[in-house]
């Protein structure tokens, strides 16, 4: 019996439906022409800035309004005359370059402790029982808890510090990694397996490049909590043997009941956090997703 010729129409323009998808997914896709520098200025630039302006407005609007005492809100004026005078006199550099310093070491050692646990909990299940719990608990823990018990260990040194930094820092570092590694499909470990590597090599090889984003994630994390570990350790073990690094500076503020200077502090720390993420962690992030394909360069 011969078919319908409807059937015939419908099938060949079904088939035709198919293949013109198929040839849509293997086309390479259309890449956005680049924006152009006054794009990028309105994208990028220009909304912080007004944000920030609108913020200094109201600010200036409540200091003329006597919202609060000026001993307790100084005006954007004076403000800014204290963050230059300590520009000019150098004692905002060093402030800055010691407590970068501080915190660049702390988490070098949070990064090389943080992932040497992450690992070993991925490959004990019976650590990963045992101390999992208690990784999870320490990260939720507030950095400032530990600071009295740093000091009465180490006292007023720049290990007091660095215990804090570690202990607020290497749990969010194994957790990211852990949490990565849980992510990759175990028929990653079984090809390795088969290729002949050994524990080592899969993970070197196989495991922490599949892991990479999540690992990525753990990393910012850890440089979030390392940092403001830091300042909590910085605020309280003040002493003129260690130097002066930005919490010690906010301390100088709160001692002296000069607003103008807390601000100028708080000022600078939220300027070096915002330096990091978007010179350092901004950039390696867009470099993993972009040769990933999981985002256009």
């Amino acid at each position: 019996m011969a078919a319908s010729p409807v059937r015939t129409d419908a099938r060949a323009g079904g088939t035709r439906d198919v293949e013109a998808g198929l040839d849509a997914l293997d086309s390479a896709p259309t890449l956005p022409s680049r924006p152009g520098a006054g794009q990028r200025f309105v994208r990028i630039v220009l909304p912080p800035v007004v944000f920030l302006a609108a913020v200094v407005g109201i600010w200036q609007l409540a200091y003329v309004a006597e919202v609060k005492p000026s001993y307790a809100l100084p005006s954007p004026a004076d403000v800014f005359d204290v963050f230059w005078s300590s520009l000019t006199d150098g004692s905002a550099f060093e402030a800055v370059w010691t407590s970068l310093r501080r915190g660049g070491v702390g988490f070098a050692l949070s990064l090389v402790i943080g992932t040497a646990l992450g690992l070993a909990m991925w490959w004990s299940r019976w650590l990963r029982a045992a101390v999992g719990p208690i990784v999870s608990g320490l990260q939720s823990l507030p950095s400032v808890a530990w600071v009295p018990a740093a000091i009465i260990w180490f006292g007023l040194s720049n290990a007091a510090i660095y215990t804090v930094v570690l202990l607020g820092a290497v749990p969010s570092i194994a957790n990211g990694l852990l949490g990565g590694l849980k992510q990759v499909p175990p028929l990653f470990d079984r090809v390795g397996r088969v290729l002949g590597l050994s524990t080592l090599g899969r993970t070197r090889h196989v495991l922490l490049p599949a892991a990479l984003p999540g690992y990525l994630g753990g990393l910012r994390q850890g440089w979030a909590f390392a940092w403001r570990s830091l300042m909590a350790a910085e605020l309280i073990t003040y002493s003129p043997q260690l130097g002066q690094g930005l919490g010690q500076l906010l301390n100088v503020g709160r001692e002296l009941s000069q607003m103008s200077l807390v601000i100028t502090s708080i000022a600078l720390i939220l300027a070096v956090g915002i330096a990091i993420e978007l010179l350092v962690f901004a950039p390696i992030e867009r470099r993993v997703l972009t040769r990933r394909g999981l985002t256009i360069g």
